[in-house]
């Protein structure tokens, strides 16, 4: 059952949550309104959506990604203090990445739908250990885990709709969310605000992925659409377009390399993303995976 109440809300929130250290600093979550009703929440350690209640009788909240764990508590409040907010009936994962799903297990105890790709879930029930930097994730209780999980797409009854993107750009279990009323999409870290992209190879993620995760998002986008990533501001169609146009670009120059025999260092030394450095940063660390990326789809016998 949702907890009816904003005191129950809150209590039911915080279940669950680790215990943050004396000198764990709060984080500051800003609030910036994108349409009426729908609002993005920075500062939890992935941009949050959250779809508050139209004011009419439904006061339940819709997120799109919950943060870190740490922060799920301070998001909470802030979703709270969102105009005509209440409880969360409804979180997507848009994948299974610590900054998307820092807010499973408490709103997963509160009685909301947590709603992610199928693969998604598969990813959450196992330990993962990332062999590029050794870095592990617990795998999640069957309260934290997705509890609504799809292959395809699909719409909720406010007409909020939702779709796999397939491509592997990420991770296998990518989803965007589309609030139509609003013309606003969020697509998690299938598209990029700031820096280079994270191409996780192993739990799907591929460069060619994230050509054409972003070639799909065109085709839900309009040239109006607000397009909200995991990081950084938000895009417009134009931003996607220029990001197709350049991850296309390091593709194709990966893809030679690759037919020529060389492997991720050698990629690294011939710089074919140098001349988007002043913009995005070094690409040293973007290059060398993304090159790895391509083992597993283009060279499975590697």
């Amino acid at each position: 059952m949702f907890v009816s109440t904003r005191r129950g809300f809150l209590q039911a929130a915080a279940v669950g949550l680790a215990a943050p250290s004396a000198f764990t600093q709060t984080p500051q979550i800003t609030t910036t309104e994108l349409a009426p009703n729908l609002f993005l929440l920075s500062g939890a350690g992935a941009n949050v959506l959250a779809r508050t209640g139209t004011g009419t009788g439904d006061n339940t909240v819709v997120l799109v990604d919950g943060g870190l764990a740490q922060n799920a508590a301070a998001l909470t409040q802030a979703v709270m203090a969102l105009p005509n907010s209440g409880p969360v009936r409804t979180l997507f994962n848009t994948h299974w990445h610590p900054e998307q799903t820092g807010s499973n297990q408490s709103l997963g105890m509160a009685g909301a739908s947590i709603i992610a790709h199928e693969n998604t879930r598969l990813w959450l029930q196992q330990n993962i250990t990332w062999p590029y930097n050794g870095q592990k994730f617990k795998k999640f209780p069957k309260v934290a885990q997705p509890n609504k999980t799809f292959y395809d797409k699909g719409t909720l009854d406010n007409g909020i709709r939702y779709g796999y993107i397939s491509d592997a750009a990420h991770t296998d279990g990518d989803l965007y969310v589309y609030f139509p009323q609003q013309n606003i999409l969020a697509v998690g870290d299938a598209a990029y605000g700031q820096g280079w992209p994270v191409v996780d190879w192993w739990t799907g993620g591929w460069i060619g992925g994230v050509v054409g995760g972003l070639q799909r998002i065109r085709t839900v986008a309009n040239r109006e659409t607000k397009i909200v990533p995991a990081q950084g501001p938000v895009l417009s169609f134009a931003d996607i377009t220029a990001q197709v146009e350049i991850f296309g670009t390091i593709y194709d120059r990966l893809v030679q390399m690759l037919n020529k025999g060389r492997g991720p260092s050698e990629a690294v030394d011939a710089g074919p993303a140098k001349e988007y450095e002043t913009k995005m940063g070094n690409s040293d660390a973007f290059v060398h995976r993304a090159f790895e990326s391509l083992w597993a789809y283009l060279s499975p016998d590697a």
